[in-house]
């Protein structure tokens, strides 16, 4: 069993910048891709970016530019936000593809002046 554990969310204004990590435990060895979503309330959960063990990454649009995912050799998933927009409010869920499909348990994440 794989385990994921967020961190770094919080309230930032916009144009503001946060950092997240997510943190693997249990079976890392078996993790293969990793990322990062996002839902708002009442919407389907979306992409964001992710990122393969040999580091190949993929970014929704509307991000690029202004995230940037980034993996440690062992067990940390990072997720870099930059230029942060209001519309990029939501819970913020990290992603791992191990045997099956493992999901932390989300960080709130809110642009707001």
């Amino acid at each position: 069993q794989v385990q994921l554990v967020e961190s770094g969310g919080g309230l930032v204004q916009p144009g503001g910048s946060l950092r997240l990590s997510c943190t693997a435990s249990g079976r890392i060895f078996s993790i293969n891709d990793m990322g990062w979503y996002r839902q708002v309330s009442g919407k389907e959960r979306e992409l964001v970016a992710s990122i393969s063990t040999s580091g190949t990454t993929n970014y929704a649009d509307s991000v690029k530019g202004r995230f940037t995912i980034s993996r440690d050799n062992a067990n940390t998933v990072y997720l870099q936000m930059n230029s942060l927009k209001p519309e990029d409010t939501a819970v913020y869920y990290c992603n791992a593809h191990t045997t099956g499909e493992v999901w932390g348990q989300g960080t709130l994440v809110t642009v707001s002046s």
